[in-house]
């Protein structure tokens, strides 16, 4: 049997809070990517894409979350002062996430290094994961994004 994301089989809307937008502070926090990690499961969990109702669902949210783990990761490296705030805005279509910093540099794409060197692979990650990733100027400093469609709009099976 197929149930759409909002089949009543399914006894909850798919779609659950669509349009909201949550914010985790992070100046100055101790252990800013696990926080962040933590803070992303809790959202998408009250956003239904936990527990996944498939492998397809499981591994998008597995890919939010080593996602959000990079751009923080990036902020604490590159940015004085680490990451300020994560943004998670899910619109019921696609999730963004931004991370703010205080770095004005906007984020580049190394060259490809030796794989089985640490370092450098970060945005490689984004950009292979993500549907669309960038950055904008915000105060003095930047915002980094990344959008990821919904795994909850494909037919989910039920047996």
């Amino acid at each position: 049997m197929y149930c759409s994301r909002d089949d009543p089989l399914l006894g909850l809307d798919r779609t659950s809070g669509a349009g909201q937008t949550r914010r985790l502070a992070l100046s100055g926090s101790e252990g800013p990517v696990q926080r962040s990690r933590e803070f992303s499961r809790q959202a998408l969990e009250r956003w239904h894409w936990l527990p996944a109702a498939d492998d397809h669902q499981l591994a998008v949210t597995e890919d939010v979350l080593l996602m959000v783990s990079e751009l923080v990761t990036n902020a604490c490296l590159h940015a004085l002062g680490g990451p300020r705030e994560l943004r998670l805005n899910w619109n019921g279509t696609r999730l963004r996430v931004e991370v703010s910093d205080s770095s004005p540099v906007p984020p580049q794409l190394r060259p490809r290094t030796d794989p089985a060197r640490p370092g450098g692979h970060g945005l490689h990650v984004v950009d292979w994961l993500a549907r669309a990733w960038g950055s904008l100027p915000e105060g003095d400093g930047k915002l980094v994004w990344l959008e990821v469609p919904s795994p909850l709009d494909s037919p989910v099976r039920r047996d």
